[in-house]
């Protein structure tokens, strides 16, 4: 099966009455069967919005530091049906276009609202180092890019209104880490 996100073979993509639908995950400390925007904070990589993944482990890892504050780790899983009507942007690597994007959304303008749904990599402790760098003017943008070619990008999915995810994804459970 093709991903509907990236256009590319995707591994965890099912086939379920004539509906293409993939597992996506959201750590957390609770259990998120309603999921919504409202609760989400702001200036994140993609904006405000609901985000999961599609990567289970890179989820297991979030809800570790949960665990870690000694709150609960839960991990919530969702079928994500893709809707070919919805704005969709997905970023396939950290270039100039996805830092750009991720640089305006952490300054708090919404570039996110134009779309729906936004996908790509994930600033992790490695690459934020280099977008700290960055955003305090102590690397060029030129620099920064050249580090970030070397990071293999985690995925993330943004959703970034409550249509997209009443569109989109239906609670498939709950598990307690």
């Amino acid at each position: 099966f093709w991903s509907p996100i990236s256009g590319r073979r995707c591994i965890g993509l099912y086939e379920r009455e004539r509906n293409t639908f993939m597992l996506i995950y959201h750590a957390s400390d609770i259990i998120v069967d309603k999921p919504d925007t409202i609760h989400s904070r702001t200036n994140l990589d993609f904006g405000k919005g609901f985000y999961a993944t599609v990567i289970r482990e890179q989820a297991e890892r979030y809800a570790l530091r949960f665990i870690l504050r000694n709150r609960k780790g839960i991990l919530n899983t969702y079928e994500y049906t893709p809707a070919k009507d919805l704005n969709i942007k997905c970023f396939d690597a950290y270039d100039s276009d996805w830092l750009d994007f991720v640089a305006a959304c952490r300054m708090g303008e919404e570039v996110y609202k134009q779309y729906d749904v936004i996908c790509g990599g994930i600033a992790n402790d490695r690459v934020f180092n280099t977008l700290d760098l960055y955003f305090s003017n102590q690397m060029t943008k030129e620099e920064a890019l050249k580090r970030l070619i070397f990071e293999k990008p985690n995925q993330q999915i943004c959703f970034t209104n409550q249509r997209a995810i009443e569109r989109c994804i239906e609670f498939v459970g709950a598990q307690q880490l």
